[in-house]
Order: structure tokens, then C-alpha cells, then sequence
């Protein structure tokens, strides 16, 4: 696919920055509760990797690197989003990193490399995910780190708590769903998968480089 078309595609489904601040900023404890989770486990993993740069794919409005920063990765951090009014917002979140409007596509093609790279909470937005992967492996110089909702719990939480009910708790900007076991599967296609922690309801996934 041309790298206008493949742009095209992911900018159809990008996630949309109201939901994206709707889900971190909740006053909901259990929502509150299982995000804590998540960013605490993703901060033991990245420490574990001990990077000297992350790149942060979809970053939306910081959080992640808001995350990291508050537990003690200090190595450089940037990030890239299609929304502008989200990389503003990020800019203000954490402010000693750099936050660009700007395509993993074109990264790659510039020879940009950073020794580790995130994309957390996107593959499951956009069509034929599986043509981010190659772009994933060209920017990262050893290590990949992703998530997406660990199915079918994620959708099964949204219902109980009343969400998405006519879908069945699932989001209408989820396209893909992947199982644990499937969603390893699916990054193993391109790189070694070093670890994978519990950290229900989602996947998160370590890879390395082969």
C-alpha cells in the first residue's frame, strides 16, 4: 500500500482526543484504579528496558509520557499524534519533552530511530494494523511496546458498567480485537516478544527487535 493510502487509512480512525481524555481523566475509582495499574506496569517494563530514547506513537495528549516521567524514566521522550489540539495539550503535560503533528510514516522514511518505541491504545483504531508493524520495526533501533484491549473482558466491563449497550460494550473506534494469546501471535509475526505482564483488561506487550 502507498504511504498517502496507508496515511489515509490510519487518519480515518485515529482516537478521538475528547474520548481519549474522557477515559484518563474519569472520576470513576474503578476506572481510575485499573488505569493506575496499567501505567504503573508500563513503567516497570520500560525500566526494565532501561531505553536511552522513547518515541511515543499516538501519543494524544501525554499521558503515557506523563506516566513515565512521574515514575522516574528520564531519558529523552517524544511523541507524534495527528492531532494538533492533542500534541498542544501534550506540550503543556510534559513540558521537557518534544511533541510534534507528525506521521510514524514519515519518521521512517526520514531515518529517524529511536531505541524504543510506544504505541499504546491505537492498533485497535485502524484498519490492516498489521502494515504498522514494518513501520514500527523501521523506527525502533531494539525495542517495540504496544497495547490494545485485551478481548473479550474489555468489552465485557464496558457493558456491565453500561457503556456502549447497544454494541454490546464495544467501543464504535475498536476495529480490531485481539485475544491475549492472539494479540502476542500478532506481534511475534514481526519481533521477539521479551514480556508480556498481566494487566487487566488490556495486553501490553514487550518486543524486541530480531
Amino acid at each position: 500500500m502507498c504511504r498517502t493510502c496507508l496515511r489515509r487509512e490510519r487518519e480515518s480512525r485515529v482516537p478521538s482526543s475528547y474520548g481519549n481524555r474522557q477515559k484518563h481523566e474519569s472520576t470513576n475509582p474503578i476506572q481510575q484504579a485499573l488505569i493506575g495499574h496499567f501505567h504503573n506496569r508500563l513503567v516497570e517494563v520500560v525500566r526494565g528496558l532501561n531505553p536511552s530514547e522513547i518515541l511515543d506513537v499516538g501519543c494524544g495528549e501525554g499521558y503515557t509520557l506523563a506516566a513515565l516521567r512521574a515514575g522516574g524514566i528520564r531519558c529523552p521522550m517524544s511523541g507524534i499524534d495527528f492531532s494538533a489540539e492533542a500534541i498542544e495539550l501534550a506540550k503543556q503535560r510534559v513540558p521537557d519533552a518534544t511533541f510534534e503533528v507528525e506521521d510514524a510514516l514519515v519518521v521512517a522514511e526520514a531515518g529517524r530511530k529511536y531505541d524504543l518505541v510506544l504505541m499504546t491504545e491505537v492498533l485497535e483504531h485502524i484498519p490492516s494494523p498489521e502494515r504498522m508493524l514494518p513501520v514500527l520495526e523501521t523506527i525502533a533501533k531494539r525495542y517495540v511496546v504496544t497495547s490494545v484491549p485485551w478481548e473479550p473482558f474489555f468489552r465485557g466491563l464496558n457493558f456491565l458498567r453500561g457503556k456502549h449497550i447497544t454494541a454490546f460494550g464495544n467501543d464504535p473506534e475498536h476495529i480490531n480485537h485481539w485475544g491475549r494469546g492472539s494479540f502476542l501471535r500478532f506481534m511475534g509475526q514481526r519481533f521477539a516478544v521479551r514480556e508480556a505482564p498481566m494487566v487487566f483488561p488490556w495486553t501490553l506487550v514487550a518486543t524486541e527487535r530480531t
